[in-house]
């Protein structure tokens, strides 16, 4: 009877049949997004790695990141201040628009980084491709938070008003996290073919630092300029954004606000669609 039993069983299972139709495949920019949420445990501990890796063997610890922002401030601030003489409180100018630009720069060039390094893995077991550029756009935010503490005591300092604006601050962050993270999805798909992209991001994101008013106010730049330099730089509405709410202690206008949402949402959404849609390639030619 136990014989016989198991072997309608095994009959039962050889009547099943398993097909898969390649039509009925959702969205791959759908399926990643879903997969990040399966896989929202590796991310932490991605994001874990990366900052007990960066503080593990440093004295100061996790005050570094409070301490570097601080030193490149007093060094630029030493040397344009005294060509910014009109900026009140220069050194608060300065910092607010440093701390935002560093995370923009430092994220996008880890998630360069991370795609390269994570795309030899893919090879070997299944990981969704985006988990390495979200895990280095949320470490990036760690470090961001933490350096908003000496931003504080430099507002202090200078006597800047800190306002309830300051209360703002959460949505920029976002913003620039979300255009952060499309800017290194669009760089990613073509670095992980091209290694080399990653050297020469490193020299176009220092000029275009240069080219965004950071370390200097926007009212000097010629009128013959303004278009390039500022109205078609997306980074500067978003820093903009960042500093207006700390520095000015006001609230965003809402025509600067919009602007700012729309640029880093629709580089979010065409750099994960189009990052997503070349993942599956990404194992053949890493």
């Amino acid at each position: 009877m136990k014989i016989e039993r198991s072997v309608k069983e095994e009959d039962s299972f050889e009547d099943v049949s398993f097909t898969y139709d390649s039509k009925y495949r959702k969205s791959s920019a759908i399926e990643e997004f879903l997969d990040i949420i399966k896989y929202r445990d590796l991310i932490y501990q991605l994001v874990r790695r990366d900052i007990v890796a960066r503080y593990k063997r440093s004295f100061l610890g996790i005050a570094w990141t409070m301490l570097q922002p601080l030193g490149m401030m007093a060094v630029l601030a030493l040397v344009f201040s005294q060509l910014f003489v009109e900026v009140e409180g220069y050194a608060a100018y300065l910092l607010s628009g440093l701390i935002a630009w560093t995370f923009f720069a430092q994220t996008t060039t880890a998630t360069l980084e991370q795609s390269v390094w994570g795309s030899t893995l893919v090879r070997r077991i299944y990981i969704p491709h985006t988990v390495f550029p979200v895990a280095s756009v949320v470490t990036g935010m760690v470090n961001l938070v933490l350096s908003l503490v000496p931003l504080l005591l430099i507002l202090l300092f200078t006597h800047r008003p800190i306002t309830w604006a300051m209360l703002f601050i959460p949505v920029p962050i976002l913003l620039l996290a979300a255009f952060a993270l499309g800017v290194g999805l669009l760089l990613s798909s073509v670095a992980i073919r091209f290694p080399d992209i990653s050297e020469m991001y490193r020299i176009v994101i220092q000029a275009w630092m240069y080219l965004t008013p950071i370390m200097y106010p926007s009212d000097i730049i010629p009128d013959a300029y303004r278009t390039w330099l500022l109205y078609f730089n997306p980074a500067y509405y978003l820093i903009l954004m960042f500093r207006v709410p700390i520095y000015d202690g006001v609230l965003p206008s809402l025509p600067l606000s919009l602007i700012g949402a729309g640029i880093s949402l629709i580089t979010l959404m065409v750099g994960w669609i189009y990052f997503s849609n070349q993942a599956d390639k990404f194992a053949y030619t890493a």
